[in-house]
């Protein structure tokens, strides 16, 4: 039996949003100690606030400060922090019902271990010694003995210099093992030939392969060898460089049909000054050193393709 192939990839990207009056109300609060939620149209107070009643769909302005002490409504244990997890020892994801509030928010308490947490726990905001306007600036939860905190209490919600936006980065870790089909795509690759797989109802080739025809729904098992030339479909002009990837910016991204292919596969285009890649530009791959697939595509130097040979693919 082959080799299952194996490979650890990384998803990451920075997700940048504006806030409205309430959430940039609630994120300048915490940069300044104050925990602010929303009161509903039925009276409850919303902890994280959100800008409309859930129940009526109105929207919510009417902001109110809780306390920074509360309760434990329910946990989970985690043994094994990850990076950029709130600690970076084991503690315990816990959902705090804060005095005043009627919803709970979550976040991590501090503890020795499991056999110190438990529902119904009195806990309180261990503050960031730096803030800046983001959840993080409550650092965590930690255990507190006292009895509850006051009352909610009106906030406008006016601070100086207040927080319009965030930049949140994601990312999503994980490791990938292709199926049949890919794997066999991918182990042509390193070979330098591209294959796909034909569907025995519609006679479809589909590059990369899946090993089934999305249109038909049957397993595909017929190996096809397509290209290695093909016609540039569509393609767009990339004028942000992407972190950690050495390509000078502006550069073109554009689909390919592969000649004998019916799926157009996505990859760069080089050899060719940005503003003159166009539809119909008939490409070939560039393979480097080494190289387990095409670097680029550059032209083939032959006539441009006619619009009626690939506009299905488009």
């Amino acid at each position: 039996m082959p080799d299952i192939l194996s490979a650890p990839l990384v998803v990451e990207f920075p997700f940048t949003r504006s806030l409205g009056p309430v959430q940039s109300a609630f994120l300048t609060g915490l940069r300044e100690r104050t925990v602010l939620g929303v009161r509903t149209v039925d009276g409850k107070i919303l902890v994280p606030p959100v800008e409309y009643d859930p129940v009526t769909s109105q929207e919510l302005r009417e902001l109110t400060e809780v306390a920074a002490t509360g309760t434990v409504t329910t946990w989970a244990w985690n043994p094994a922090p990850r990076r950029g997890q709130p600690l970076g020892t084991p503690f315990a994801w816990v959902l705090v019902r804060l005095d005043g509030a009627d919803t709970a928010l979550l976040h991590a308490l501090d503890a020795p271990g499991p056999e110190a947490v438990r529902t119904g726990m009195r806990v309180r905001i261990r503050w960031a010694p730096e803030r800046t306007g983001a959840i993080t600036d409550i650092a965590c939860f930690e255990p507190h003995g006292g009895g509850e905190s006051g009352r909610p209490v009106p906030n406008r919600g006016e601070f100086a210099d207040p927080v319009t936006g965030i930049v949140t980065p994601a990312r999503l870790d994980y490791r990938y093992s292709p199926g049949r089909a890919q794997s066999a795509y991918l182990g042509a690759l390193s070979e330098q030939r591209v294959v796909g797989e034909r569907c025995p109802s519609c006679t479809k080739v589909y590059v990369p392969p899946r090993g089934a025809c999305p249109t038909c729904g049957v397993a595909t098992a017929e190996q096809v060898e397509v290209g290695p030339r093909g016609t540039v479909t569509t393609y767009c002009i990339v004028n942000i460089k992407a972190k950690n990837l050495d390509i000078e910016v502006p550069y073109v991204y554009a689909h390919i049909a592969l000649d004998g292919a019916d799926l157009a596969l996505h990859a760069r285009i080089g050899g060719i000054p940005y503003d003159q890649v166009r539809m119909g530009l008939r490409v070939e791959p560039v393979w480097t050193e080494d190289g387990r697939h095409p670097d680029h595509y550059r032209p083939t130097g032959e006539p441009d393709a006619d619009y009626d040979a690939y506009k299905e693919l488009l």
